[in-house]
């Protein structure tokens, strides 16, 4: 194995990355900030002081253990183009936590410390379940086919990063789109901006001085306001973390509602990781799989033990910061900038000045590389295998949309009547089985689909008893983890693994004679030559 001595930890790419991927946090950060105070009505001394602080900690410790192990990489490869995974706080599971675990807790018991509790114990929890499968991804990676990891990886991006940000620049055009030409040409396009300005630094400053310009002009394109950046002064201070194992263990009260989420979704962030290892690998860069999910499990459960209630994951989007420069030091550099932000209290300020759709453009590029990426590093012939891992994610999405605009309205699917929403050509029922454990679903529908492409019809069928079993207790197609849940999908599984092993004799034969046939036709045209 090559080895050199001299890594360079800061390239000129890293600039890049480091705006791209650090407006990336930035916008998490601040999206989390407003759920904290403006959903979960949490006092602010609690989220500027407490979990700011520690989610601020957590995100340092995860930027600088991937910039080490890609620094690790680079010196045991040889390479100068490695570049470290992004991590930060889980984005769905942000969601997830506040509006499953967190909210109604706060609700029922009148108290917002206490649905922060519970989100501690859910990701004490989560913590443990990606500990402890680190041990087992690495062989389920061996087995899955590329096609199912990026497939599923690809449906997380189209759904759940790129059409959120595409509807909002094109909500706020006048930000959005002008910001999105200027990532465009330059990350896509090659375009060089005056000394090497970093396109996303140009494309945030541009949509800045657009939303502020149109304020001053009456137009309020970004909701831009000076009284809210007055106001985001009063949380300047330097607030370091205290530690929260007395919360933590006080969240255990509600054990039996956080079971129900966080064992599921910590099988999630298993699978996820293992996809966005794969995504990395597609790219050039190994990273060992165990490494990954027990450091995002060790450092989930010291930002919960200092008040965070949120859960780290290695991001979706390696490919994207590598090609446009990032390596090593892009990492460390917004892991300390996060640290900074979040112990002093300036996060309120940055929400005040930079509007959030000038920072979309940059999330729905990171969306269109992953789910490029999905075909162009899989075999042609696994597109439709591609194509079927996406349908989970895009199910979930479409239940979620229809969710929240029902509860807009005050009123649920169930409420309405399936019946009626069938008769709307609204399939809830379909959306909500198909999309159930989105994730694993898509994982398991793309594997099989890939395996049958490949003719491996008995490895198909195990993926397919294997997909039964998840569905019997409810890791997919299902709402909740349990005894004999979605019956008539598992059975269904079922039926599939016995027509693919039936089937597999009668392949064998057919592969043969394709064998055979090919040959023929070789020794034909050689004999013509």
């Amino acid at each position: 194995m090559k080895t050199i001595s001299k890594v360079n930890i800061w390239t000129p790419g890293d600039w890049n990355a480091y705006f791209g991927f650090g407006t990336n946090i930035l916008v998490n950060l601040l999206v989390l900030t407003g759920l904290l105070r403006f959903v979960l009505k949490m006092p602010d001394e609690l989220v500027f002081g407490r979990i700011l602080p520690a989610a601020g900690l957590m995100l340092f410790l995860s930027t600088i253990y991937y910039a080490w192990l890609a620094y690790k990489l680079a010196q045991s490869s040889g390479r100068a183009d490695v570049c470290a995974l992004p991590s930060g706080i889980s984005v769905p599971h942000m969601f997830v936590v506040v509006f499953v675990i967190m909210l109604p807790i706060s609700l029922t018991s009148g108290d917002p410390v206490k649905g922060w509790e519970a989100g501690l114990a859910w990701v004490f929890i989560q913590s443990f379940v990606l500990m402890i499968g680190g041990f087992i991804a690495p062989f389920i990676r061996r087995l899955t086919p590329r096609a199912a990891l990026l497939g599923t990886l690809a449906g997380v991006s189209i759904a759940f990063i790129s059409l959120r940000p595409a509807l909002e620049m094109f909500m706020t055009p006048v930000v959005g789109i002008v910001c999105f030409s200027i990532i465009l040409a330059s990350w896509f396009g090659g375009v060089r901006y005056f000394k090497g300005i970093p396109a996303g630094l140009v494309a945030i400053a541009a949509g800045t001085l657009i939303a502020w310009g149109s304020t001053a002009l009456g137009l309020n394109y970004g909701g831009m306001s000076l009284d809210n950046v007055s106001a985001s002064f009063a949380h300047f201070g330097f607030s370091l973390p205290l530690p929260a194992i007395d919360h933590v263990f006080s969240g255990f009260e509600f054990l039996g509602v956080i079971l129900v989420t966080a064992i599921p979704f910590g099988i999630y962030d298993l699978v996820e990781a293992m996809d966005n290892v794969e995504s990395a690998a597609a790219g050039g860069d190994n990273y060992p799989t165990t490494r990954v999910l027990c450091a995002d499990g060790v450092v989930s459960l010291i930002g919960c033990m200092m008040g965070n209630p949120f859960i780290n994951a290695v991001y979706i989007g390696h490919p994207g910061w590598k090609s446009m420069g990032g390596r090593i030091g892009y990492s460390a550099a917004t892991g300390v900038t996060v640290l900074v932000l979040s112990w002093m209290g300036i996060i309120a300020l940055m929400a005040s000045l930079i509007p959030v759709v000038a920072i979309s453009p940059i999330l729905l590029y990171i969306g269109m590389l992953i789910g490029a990426q999905a075909f162009q590093e899989t075999p042609r012939s696994h597109a439709p295998a591609i194509i079927l891992a996406l349908m989970p994610n895009l199910a979930a999405w479409g239940k979620l949309q229809i969710d929240s605009a029902l509860g807009a309205a005050g009123t649920t699917a169930t409420t309405v009547g399936l019946d009626k929403l069938g008769k709307s050509g609204v399939l809830y029922h379909g959306l909500e089985v198909l999309g159930g454990g989105a994730i694993l679903g898509g994982l398991m529908l793309g594997a099989i689909a890939a395996l049958i492409i490949e003719r491996e019809l008995v490895k198909a069928a195990l993926f397919s008893l294997a997909a039964a079993t998840f569905t019997f207790v409810g890791l997919m197609h299902g709402e909740a983890i349990g005894w004999a849940q979605s019956l008539p999908v598992a059975f269904s599984y079922v039926g599939v693994a016995g027509i693919l092993l039936v089937s597999a004799k009668y392949a064998k034969v057919t592969v043969a004679e394709e064998i055979t046939a090919a040959s023929g036709e070789l020794i034909e045209a050689v004999q013509e030559a």
